[in-house]
């Protein structure tokens, strides 16, 4: 089924064949800067999320599986799922109902406080990190950061050539992040997307963390993509003070920032300014952080 035949009406039909006691409730599209998934909401409390991809759709079934073992012991709240449907309607993936999260994308709310922002969240990763579950899956950005090395390099060069990036300044910092000692210990739980559009604020402080795509384990060097992609300065050291990683980690956490930031600016950059414009000021913020050694 093509994106435009994701729409209310489907919703109900999937809503009303597989989950008939919501049957009766009101659909609303949601509109979101995500790209794997189309959102409806159900109701007031609740959430319907179509993914667009059989990708986006296995990503799906992780949430399901592990979501709610790992809720119960996060500082922030993370979506829920209630339900797992079947393909049917013409529909050819799984999909899912959620419980509804309150809040706008941080992408939304410039005057959120960073230092705030930079705690919580900080803490948020540290606890996620600390999470023993057995059997977790890999996450597919929990691996060495070197896999990366052919496509950063590529967008170092496209990029610099027009002046969106200063490719020397960039490709200082990706080597520094190539030449750091690889993660040699047991893997960590990682979100393996905190852009600021997967962050949620109420009454301007962070109240939730969605998007869980990427879930897996992993090299936790891939979490601290928000200490460039959304943070600066003064919040950016309050981050690494609760996180608590070592600086070899830091080193290839900066290295993320700048290859996810790059990704960003250059795959976004004629469709999603807000995406891109995220994804330039990580890259920015990993040169300047790398000159100042933060």
């Amino acid at each position: 089924m093509s994106a435009a035949g994701l729409d209310p009406s489907l919703v109900h039909r999937l809503i009303a064949g597989q989950f008939p006691r919501w049957a009766g409730l009101p659909v609303t599209e949601v509109h979101s800067t995500g790209t794997d998934n189309a959102i409806f909401r159900l109701g007031d409390d609740l959430a319907v999320r179509l993914p667009r991809s059989r990708p986006a759709a296995a990503a799906l079934d992780r949430e399901y599986r592990w979501l709610p073992l790992l809720a119960p012991r996060l500082p922030l709240a993370v979506p829920v799922p209630l339900g797992l449907g079947a393909p049917a309607d013409g529909f050819a993936y799984r999909w899912a109902v959620y419980r509804w999260i309150e809040g706008e994308s941080l992408l939304d709310s410039p005057g959120a406080d960073r230092d705030e922002v930079a705690v919580r969240l900080g803490r948020f990763v540290a606890a996620l990190q600390r999470i023993d579950l057995t059997g977790g899956p890999s996450s597919f950005r929990g691996g060495p950061i070197g896999a990366l090395d052919a496509r950063v390099r590529v967008e170092i060069r496209e990029l610099g050539s027009d002046g969106t990036v200063d490719a020397d300044q960039a490709s200082v910092v990706w080597e520094s992040a190539l030449a750091a000692p690889a993660w040699d210990r047991p893997p960590v739980w990682v979100h393996a997307d905190l852009f600021p559009g997967n962050l949620l604020v109420r009454d301007g402080r962070l109240s939730a963390v969605i998007d869980f795509g990427g879930l897996g384990v992993g090299d936790p060097a891939c979490d601290l993509l928000p200490a460039w992609a959304l943070l600066t300065g003064r919040s950016r050291d309050l981050f690494r003070v609760e996180v608590g990683v070592d600086h070899e980690t830091w080193v290839r956490g900066r290295g993320w920032g700048l290859a996810l930031g790059l990704g960003a600016a250059s795959f976004f950059r004629d469709t999603d300014p807000a995406l891109a414009a995220a994804g330039r000021h990580a890259v920015a913020e990993a040169i300047a952080g790398h000159e100042r050694g933060s």
